[in-house]
């Protein structure tokens, strides 16, 4: 079979693990590596240039955030997130999301409202010209600030385990027509409410968001006949 993962450039700071962790991980959203395709460890060390330690760590990491799953007897696989499973987790989100959002409205500062605002001019340029790898980016970066506002460490962490599940449909959900408009003015109300110090809207807001997502997500998943098993 043809190799298709790239030798790792042993010069990062990060620990070997995390980087095939990380290549790992991007390999799966960006479609290197199918969902429902096994994993082999020799294989993909063979293929990184690494030894099989670091791969069998950064699998297992993986495994709990949902990119693989470790089938008894059979092997390591690609996941394949049924609607129920993608439910399933924007359930958990738009919990956590209205949360920290209540939270940001509450403890966000004015250097943290300044940059959100920047990032929407970025994101509105970026919806102007269809850049969509930096829309995403920056969509990251705009509810990054968001978590942090809420100075709750444990609930970005719970988030950011949630968020990694569903980053390689990201694309998916923002590429249905009219999403990216409406994306932005949603957060353009997040904003607004969150420089009000409005914690009711602000979580209202949150949860619209997150119901909207999913929702197109689900649409579009359905349209394209994107996942292959329903439960």
């Amino acid at each position: 079979m043809e190799r298709r993962l790239l030798p790792i450039k042993l010069d990062s700071y990060q620990p070997l693990r995390e980087v095939v962790c990380e290549t790992l991980r991007n390999a799966i959203v960006s479609g290197v590596l199918q969902p429902g395709e096994r994993l082999m460890e020799i294989q993909v060390a063979e293929e990184l240039g690494v030894s099989r330690t670091p791969v069998r760590e950064a699998i297992r990491k993986l495994e709990l955030e949902g990119f693989v799953v470790m089938i008894p007897r059979r092997g390591t696989y690609v996941s394949d997130l049924s609607i129920k499973d993608i439910t399933e987790v924007f359930e958990v989100r738009t919990s956590l999301d209205v949360l920290a959002a209540g939270l940001a409205a509450e403890r966000i500062t004015e250097e943290e409202l300044e940059q959100m605002e920047r990032l929407l001019v970025e994101i509105g340029g970026y919806i102007e010209v269809n850049d969509m790898d930096k829309i995403v980016e920056a969509d990251s970066q705009f509810h990054d600030i968001l978590y942090r506002a809420s100075r709750n460490e444990r609930l970005v962490g719970i988030i950011n385990n949630l968020r990694e599940q569903l980053t390689r449909f990201r694309s998916l959900s923002m590429s249905y027509p009219g999403r990216l408009k409406e994306m932005f003015g949603e957060h353009t109300r997040m904003v607004e409410s969150l420089g009000q110090r409005n914690v009711s809207l602000a979580q209202q807001f949150a949860g619209e968001h997150m119901a909207n997502a999913e929702q197109v997500l689900l649409k579009n998943m359905l349209e394209k006949g994107s996942h292959s098993k329903q439960e």
